[in-house]
């Protein structure tokens, strides 16, 4: 749950012509061959999105266990801490796929779905005692219907 550091060649003042796209060649390798993506649209790239359930344990820092999670390609965006878009941000998903332990219902613009999923984000951004722990809309969750069959509903609501 760390932060992504980025490398950057020296300034255009300070190396040649040659050093300069040599360095934007290590940038374009390093990020290629890095074994995390940034979220993307799940049609994007052309290959078949991830999306199903797993026998996985998870623990939040309140004390709540899941048994169970749903593992799918999603989009980045932050991790409110509660199914409004007024609420405090408390991490960020950076990362695809991510992990969902359950889902709630909440505010949605017109035409969306109301349905959240609880996770934990990739990077804490406020309240660390949450430990990047919110829900994010289920637009961002790249499945093909929301709820998404046997993850369970959260059990708060």
């Amino acid at each position: 749950m760390g932060t992504k550091t980025e490398r950057r060649p020296a300034p255009r003042a300070a190396c040649g012509r040659k050093a300069w796209t040599a360095a934007l060649l290590s940038l374009g390798i390093l990020a290629v061959g890095a074994p995390a993506v940034v979220a993307e649209p799940a049609g994007g790239s052309g290959s078949a999105a991830t999306c199903g359930l797993r026998n996985q344990r998870h623990q939040d820092n309140l004390g709540n266990s899941f048994t169970v999670d749903l593992y799918c390609d999603n989009l980045a965006t932050d991790v409110l801490g509660r199914s409004a878009f007024n609420a405090p941000v408390t991490g960020r998903l950076k990362l695809s796929p991510s992990w969902f332990v359950c889902w709630t219902e909440g505010e949605a613009p017109p035409g969306q779905t109301k349905i959240w999923y609880y996770t934990q984000g990739d990077e804490v951004v406020t309240q660390p005692g949450l430990k990047a722990w919110g829900v994010v809309p289920a637009r961002v969750v790249q499945t093909p219907r929301h709820p998404y069959p046997g993850i369970p509903r959260c059990a708060w609501v």
